[in-house]
């Protein structure tokens, strides 16, 4: 059966979710993210609405240069708990709707604001179309949040169709389409590229996925590892990855930005220490076990790394918590000499 998948992505959704409970924020920009401090605070942006995107703002952007760019935006911290509610109830309409008898195909939660379903058994691309419509309608009617769909061949063209139908957009790309849709993208445009591995295919004059195809699987995999057979797939929109819903993977993380980048390991543990009991309690209230930790390092010049440790099995205990993120933290220390501007942790587990 050929397959169809939907890719649900909520529109701006911190930002979204603002605006909804303060109406007097309607047009105006708003960015949610760390306290820009008048221009001096130290954190990121997370999201912002897209009257502030017209700035230049985006998720990621230091928020001293968000500031910058937009000093009478309307900035807000990150209000995770209100947001992960809003999540469950949008992400409850959307596997009511995988398991329609006329569906039954697998859903997937992929984050707050996105999921996928498997439509296949649809066999229709004008009833996914319809389908897309009605879900889109009932989580606006609901939540009044909207949200944009992809549809595609597979989660990849579906996830790619919706982020270039944002926002509050429908698109769908059939197979005979998918050529068509892909080749004139930018290559960061394609899951998996990102600035790092797009400079390097710049520099053979790789701009373009139609340049980007033309590439032999020898020679990406030779520039990037095994990471070159993923890429060279995905340029000619080949995804065979599967809807998992069996396991929701869910995560707790905290971060936090130093007011001066530091080398000083007693702020630097002490400050980890607090982060960890923080995370750990959050994890209880909510009786979750955990399985993989990462933890986070931002360096001098926003130069960012993750280190992640996988348990053979789920645990809810403290010590082992303390003990395997402290050691990779260590390995930051001692891997890298620079200062360093922020320390984070994230733990996944199931519920």
């Amino acid at each position: 059966m050929e397959r169809i998948i939907l890719h649900i992505d909520m529109d701006y959704f911190f930002a979204q979710i603002e605006e909804r409970g303060n109406p007097q924020f309607k047009e105006k920009p708003v960015v949610v993210g760390a306290d820009p401090k008048g221009g001096k605070g130290r954190g990121v942006v997370s999201t912002a609405n897209y009257e502030a995107r017209k700035y230049g703002i985006h998720s990621a952007l230091p928020i001293s240069r968000a500031f910058e760019l937009c000093p009478n935006a309307i900035f807000l911290p990150v209000n995770l708990e209100l947001y992960q509610k809003v999540s469950e109830k949008i992400m409850e309409i959307v596997k009511k709707y995988s398991s329609a008898p006329e569906i039954g195909g697998g859903w997937e939660i992929v984050s707050l604001d996105e999921a996928y379903l498997d439509i296949s058994s649809l066999k229709s691309y004008q009833k996914a179309e319809n389908l897309a419509k009605k879900l889109k309608k009932e989580v606006f009617e609901k939540e009044k949040l909207t949200s944009t769909i992809g549809i595609g061949p597979n989660k990849l063209i579906a996830k790619m169709a919706a982020e270039k139908a944002k926002p509050n957009g429908l698109l769908i790309i059939k197979p005979n389409q998918v050529k068509k849709f892909l080749e004139p993208l930018d290559i960061e445009d394609l899951p998996g590229i990102g600035p790092k591995t797009a400079e390097k295919l710049r520099v053979i004059s790789i701009n373009k996925i139609k340049e980007l195809k033309n590439l032999s699987k020898f020679k990406l995999k030779n520039m990037f590892g095994v990471v070159g057979k993923t890429i060279y797939e995905r340029a000619k929109g080949i995804d065979e990855e599967e809807i998992s819903p069996e396991e929701i993977i869910k995560s707790i993380g905290k971060e936090h930005t130093f007011e001066k980048d530091t080398r000083d390991p007693e702020i630097i543990f002490g400050t980890f220490e607090k982060i960890i009991k923080d995370v750990y309690e959050e994890l209880i209230s909510n009786n979750f076990s955990f399985k993989t930790i990462t933890v986070i390092c931002r360096f001098q010049g926003f130069e960012t790394h993750t280190k992640s440790k996988t348990l053979k099995t789920p645990v809810q205990n403290l010590e082992i918590l303390e003990k395997e993120a402290k050691k990779l933290l260590l390995k930051f220390l001692i891997e890298n000499p620079k200062l360093i501007r922020l320390v984070g942790l994230r733990i996944s587990f199931l519920n």
